[in-house]
């Protein structure tokens, strides 16, 4: 697949750039899709959570009726689950979500949500995209140039830049991110996914390791 390369202008160069298949035009993989963006979200959550049980409650530990005749159940103490302010039966506790994924599962899974954005069209290709200072103003000029304004969009560099990420920080629809940390997450997670032609290379190489 070749894309045409624009500058940030949103002007074309005249120059494409070609696609390598084994990264952009796979069959896409859905369940190795499914499996990598459920990890990713797993290790987002803090798993902080906790609920008293039975033995943590600060309560009478005293009986509160007979074992038989009352009519209900026994309940036992203050403390009992039966009870308003007892404690919870099987509550949650802090626990890490986080589980291991093989290696060629993820890049599998990176490689078929790259797939499914070429085949959707959703790749802008740019020559480099370097700012003096950080600008807001001058990174929306760049989005309204290439059209993507209206769109959430991902944009990749090869390398890291401050100027860059400062700009877009404040922006709630825009994202700057490195190669090394693409996530098939945030490939699907955005309308637009902008590269800087130095990173397909990177990319390219990156994913079939």
């Amino acid at each position: 697949m070749e894309l045409s390369v624009y500058n940030i202008k949103g002007e074309d160069t005249g120059r494409k750039v070609a696609l390598n298949d084994s990264v952009f035009g796979i069959e896409p993989n859905d369940h190795a899709i499914y499996l990598d963006v459920k990890q990713y979200l797993a290790n987002q959550r803090q798993g902080t959570h906790k609920a008293k049980q039975r033995s943590e409650m600060s309560g009478s530990t005293r009986k509160l009726g007979r074992q038989k005749g009352g009519g209900g159940a026994r309940r036992g103490d203050i403390n009992s689950p039966l009870l308003v302010g007892g404690a919870r039966v099987f509550g949650p506790v802090p626990r890490d979500y986080s589980f291991k994924l093989n290696k060629k599962l993820k890049q599998l899974a990176r490689k078929s949500a790259l797939s499914y954005k070429a085949a959707k069209g959703e790749i802008v290709v740019v020559d480099s995209i370097n700012f003096e200072a950080p600008k807001t103003k001058e990174f929306i000029a760049m989005t309204n140039n290439l059209k993507i304004s209206d769109k959430k969009s991902l944009i990749i560099l090869s390398e890291p830049n401050k100027n860059v990420y400062l700009s877009a920080r404040n922006l709630p629809k825009a994202k700057v991110s490195n190669v090394s940390e693409l996530s098939t997450y945030g490939i699907l997670n955005c309308s637009a996914l902008v590269l800087v032609e130095s990173a397909i290379a990177e990319i390219e190489q990156h994913f079939n390791a």
